[in-house]
């Protein structure tokens, strides 16, 4: 398979394309694989640097909201996983054009270059926060998007574009929705990272107000594992939900994080909520799991210890990447 990714140096991106170049995903073996990322803040070409030097690897320096250079990119490839995304809640708050340009206007640029060039299948990757807050319960793929942050309003204008392509165009689109991602490479600014560097660094990490919002945890290497599953066997014009299955409180998340570094609650200092902020997400993914056979495999406590010794011992890796010292920052929920 000639294989483009798009964000492939971000934080999930990242591992897809190397778990991919590696042949650790089931039928990757053999993958000429192209990277198109145009390596914003959180795009790092580091995250890319044990797989650079293999065969069958190119990458990239471009922006998809391009239509010249996306065409010429495209051009010669048989699929496209599409991860490039802004990404931050919080930035979306303050200023949301760059997330409309890129998570709506790239996608259908991508688009465009897919129909025009007859690709076999688009992987468009998205995020659980389109469908807003959930009281109890979860979201079943049918459930009505209602997007309250510009981040996620303009994640869902992509998804609902690239579902109008598979419908109008006969593209063979496929829309993955997941929770929350946690794992090595994740940039600083995201909750787990962020806790656990700050943390190492003899810092305070800052809770949203009662901390009592929930989100579901998975492992970005079996979101990975998903979207394999879904690239190769999913049906055409489908959505599929992907999800960890742990279910906790941003007060709970903060306890294992806390216990993993060996710190205490006198590193916790609660900060004015979020405008907007939504209280639960939760996944049904029953579908995927019915259709694919996809379970995930790392257990969290597992998975996050994993994580936070990564960044224990990776301070090379994530100190350029920090906010000026005595600046904490503030946790995000959003991980696409």
């Amino acid at each position: 398979m000639r294989l483009l990714v798009t964000g492939g140096a971000g934080f999930i991106g990242s591992e897809f394309v190397r778990a991919t170049l590696r042949g650790a995903l089931p039928g990757s073996a053999g993958t000429h694989l192209t990277v198109l990322d145009a390596l914003t803040y959180s795009g790092n070409e580091a995250n890319l640097a044990p797989v650079a030097d293999l065969p069958h690897y190119r990458f990239v320096h471009g922006d998809i909201c391009d239509p010249r250079l996306v065409d010429d990119v495209v051009a010669g490839h048989d699929a496209i996983v599409h991860f490039a995304a802004e990404t931050h809640v919080d930035r979306s708050i303050d200023s949301a054009a760059a997330f409309v340009r890129t998570n709506a206007l790239g996608t259908q640029v991508l688009l465009e270059a897919a129909s025009r060039h007859r690709l076999g299948r688009f992987v468009h990757i998205s995020t659980d926060e389109v469908y807003g807050s959930i009281p109890e319960g979860a979201w079943t793929e049918e459930s009505p998007v209602a997007p309250n942050a510009p981040y996620a309003a303009a994640k869902a204008a992509g998804d609902l574009l690239a579902l109008a392509w598979h419908r109008t165009r006969r593209l063979d689109v496929v829309v993955t929705r997941c929770t929350n991602n946690y794992g090595p490479y994740q940039h600083p600014e995201k909750l787990i990272p962020l806790f656990t560097t700050n943390l190492l660094d003899g810092r305070q990490v800052p809770v949203y107000g009662e901390g009592h919002n929930r989100r579901q945890w998975l492992h970005v290497s079996d979101h990975c594992r998903a979207i394999q599953s879904v690239l190769l066997d999913g049906r055409p014009g489908e959505v599929y939900h992907i999800g960890g299955g742990t279910e906790l409180t941003n007060l709970e998340l903060t306890e294992h994080i806390l216990k993993a570094c060996g710190a205490g609650w006198d590193m916790v200092r609660h900060v004015p909520d979020r405008l907007g902020h939504d209280l639960r997400y939760s996944l049904d993914t029953t579908k995927i799991h019915t259709e694919l056979g996809f379970t995930p495999h790392v257990a969290f406590a597992d998975g996050l210890a994993q994580a936070v010794e990564w960044y224990r011992t990776h301070r090379d890796w994530w100190e350029p990447l920090k906010r000026p010292a005595g600046e904490t920052g503030a946790p995000a929920d959003a991980d696409a």
